[in-house]
């Protein structure tokens, strides 16, 4: 079963994305543009 989870920015903490994932896999880190840094960062999954 897939549950939606939110992306939070590891440079300021900002949270700007919303993706969808399994609750068995680890957690989400994807490299994402950052609307507040205006650059890609890397985005994990929020706790």
């Amino acid at each position: 079963m897939r549950e939606g989870v939110i992306l939070r920015c590891a440079t300021c903490k900002e949270e700007n994305y919303i993706a969808k994932n399994d609750k068995r896999k680890d957690k989400i880190e994807v490299k994402k543009h950052c609307f507040k840094c205006n650059s890609h960062q890397v985005h994990k999954q929020k706790k």
